[in-house]
């Protein structure tokens, strides 16, 4: 069985059921395989978007069209 056959399948009995307990369990395995992208980066990852955000509150960045103009020789 394919897994877009699956999805279907499970579309297919999301939709007929009234069982609210169901829909519980099936969103707390979503919840459950859900994976926090921030502690999978490396702490030299991390610092580095938080200095940008530091940046970017200080208003110490670059305009995106001024960035674009840049590397237009490359598009």
């Amino acid at each position: 069985m394919s897994i877009e056959t699956t999805k279907l399948e499970l579309m297919h009995l999301l939709l007929q059921t009234q069982k609210e307990s169901i829909l519980k369990k099936i969103k707390s395995v979503f919840e459950e395989e859900q994976v926090d992208w921030w502690s999978e980066m490396s702490k030299k990852e991390q610092e580095e978007i938080k200095t940008g955000l530091v940046q970017a509150d200080n208003e110490e960045y670059k305009a995106n069209e001024t960035v674009m103009k840049r590397f237009e020789k490359w598009h």
